[in-house]
């Protein structure tokens, strides 16, 4: 097979590990596999049906597209790119609508809700006058704040009392976020949480991470520590009905132990596992390139 990897990192910028693992793996899997940079992709629409270009130039034949979708900012607008392989009829490994749903996290927290799958309790909020009855909602000071598209832990605080959780969101509306999540703060998890990384259905690997000492933020981006981990039936089954509620081929889904079980704080739709291959020893990349060749024997 061709299999393309599109990259969202700025064209100075090298590769992500990840995204050369992935390339690894499929050549070690006798697949042919290349890096594009979704900055150098053009869309062209002149009446000959929908085409990407590849530094003004068509773009090469592939089979199946892995998008690495490490988007912030104007997420609908670059997620285009991937929406246009797919009415290019190329099969894509987390799809276009299927991203924008796990980069978003109120549309997030609204699919796993209605789903009954567990989740923090949650108050969405767009000024101050609702902010005391939010966090009365939730179990009283402290609380989480989040902006609904932050990553790798930004645009998350933690704050101890109302006064605090004003000042806060007085800063964050000041930086243009809107919406603002109000969540209950957990703190018999003690700074800990479960990424568990699905793949096709199915369980790959997992670790629990646990925040750095005056930190409550467990990503290892910001200091936090990993180890491998076995999950329960009971996570696993959580970690996959939240990954097919998004319609996601390739999750990583971060569950929290509460008083009243476990509980999802975020599926990630575009996962890193770096760390996670090296505290685990699993080979995750070759499991999505060996999705990515079922995904290419169904549609045939």
């Amino acid at each position: 097979m061709k299999i393309g990897i599109l990259s969202y990192k700025p064209f100075k910028k090298q590769a992500t590990e990840e995204e050369r693992k992935l390339k690894h793996a499929a050549e070690a899997l006798s697949h042919k596999a290349q890096i594009f940079r979704a900055e150098r992709c053009q869309l062209v629409y002149d009446g000959r049906g929908e085409r990407v270009f590849y530094n003004q130039k068509r773009f090469p034949q592939i089979d199946v597209l892995i998008p690495r979708a490490s988007i912030i900012n104007n997420v609908d607008i670059r997620l285009s790119l991937v929406k246009q392989f797919q009415l290019m009829g190329i099969p894509v490994v987390n799809d276009y609508m299927a991203i924008a749903r796990a980069k978003n996290k109120l549309r997030t927290m609204q699919i796993l809700h209605s789903m009954g799958i567990p989740t923090p309790r949650t108050v969405v909020i767009d000024n101050f006058a609702g902010l005391d009855m939010a966090i009365d909602k939730v179990g009283g000071a402290p609380v989480i704040l989040k902006d609904p598209f932050g990553t790798y832990g930004n645009g998350v605080v933690i704050a101890e009392s109302k006064r605090g959780a004003r000042s806060m969101l007085d800063a964050m509306w000041k930086g243009n976020v809107r919406s603002i999540m109000v969540q209950e703060y957990i703190g018999e998890s003690e700074g800990r949480d479960t990424r568990v990384f699905v793949v096709g259905g199915e369980v790959v690997a997992s670790m629990e991470r646990c925040a750095q000492a005056e930190e409550f933020r467990s990503n290892v981006e910001l200091g936090g520590e990993a180890r491998a981990v076995t999950v329960s039936d009971k996570y696993a089954q959580i970690a996959i009905a939240s990954a097919n509620a998004l319609n996601l081929d390739v999750a990583g889904v971060d569950i929290i132990e509460t008083k009243n079980g476990p509980a999802v704080l975020e599926v990630n739709g575009n996962p890193g596992f770096k760390t996670l291959e090296k505290v685990t020893e699993i080979d995750v990349a070759t499991s999505i390139i060996k999705l990515a060749e079922r995904i290419v024997v169904a549609e045939i």
